[in-house]
């Protein structure tokens, strides 16, 4: 991935701060994003040679500015997500309208800022994570869960439409990956999730990032509009 530019959201902890450490690994000059600038900071530092900008995944004029910042990108990693759960019968439209301007509507004008070069350049790496629950449902998380389907729905449409510029456009759905959101989950809702994971273990961010970095290799240039399930068996 020498001479290659990758914009990650969502990259100051997690699975997004994984995935960065995974593309500058692989030798890709890495552009980290979120909202939390401290953070951004503490985690650029630890990365040789990347950089970071601040970005609202809920603003279009934030999602414009960071990457007008970030210059040329070759591989965009769409990970920043939110979450306001609740039972569909009693969920605020305000909480149904931030989760999907954040993780669909967002995802959507990130792709759309890098487009048009990966076109110019003839070559280009989307990649989209989704979740498990994105393709199971998932009681209390309709937004949410309408938000992950949502992305798996653009990555094999923005598939189709760049193929012929040998963009690829792939999604991955991560089960339960130990993240702050599993940690603060209770021992009993863990031992039931557990029980549901034919590999009885969670995920950890690395196992994700791996298969990123697989995805926006030269070794993947075939592979694209896929659903690449990283879940230890929990959904087949």
């Amino acid at each position: 991935m020498t001479n290659r530019t990758a914009f990650v959201t969502g990259a100051s902890r997690g699975i997004g701060l994984a995935c960065a450490r995974a593309l500058a690994d692989a030798g890709a000059r890495v552009v980290l994003a979120a909202r939390d600038t401290a953070k951004l900071e503490v985690a650029s530092a630890a990365i040789p040679g990347s950089a970071w900008v601040q970005i609202d995944m809920a603003s279009h004029e934030s999602i414009k500015a960071a990457f007008a910042k970030a210059g040329k990108v070759d591989i965009l990693v769409n990970n920043a997500a939110i979450t306001k759960d609740g039972l569909a019968l009693r969920m605020k439209k305000d909480d149904w309208d931030a989760v999907l301007a954040a993780n669909l509507t967002g995802a959507f004008l990130a792709c759309q800022q890098v487009l048009l070069t990966m076109m110019r350049e003839r070559w280009g790496r989307i990649l989209n994570i989704s979740s498990v629950v994105g393709e199971s449902g998932n009681p209390g998380q309709a937004n949410y869960v309408a938000s992950k389907a949502g992305l798996i729905g653009l990555t094999k449409s923005l598939a189709q439409e760049m193929a012929s510029r040998n963009i690829t456009v792939n999604a991955i759905t991560p089960g339960f990956i130990e993240t702050d959101m599993t940690a603060a989950l209770s021992q009993d809702h863990k031992n039931n999730l557990l029980a549901h994971i034919p590999l009885k273990r969670f995920g950890k961010p690395e196992d994700v990032a791996a298969a990123v970095r697989f995805l926006a290799s030269e070794e993947a240039a075939y592979i694209t509009g896929h659903v690449l399930a990283v879940n230890g068996g929990m959904y087949m």
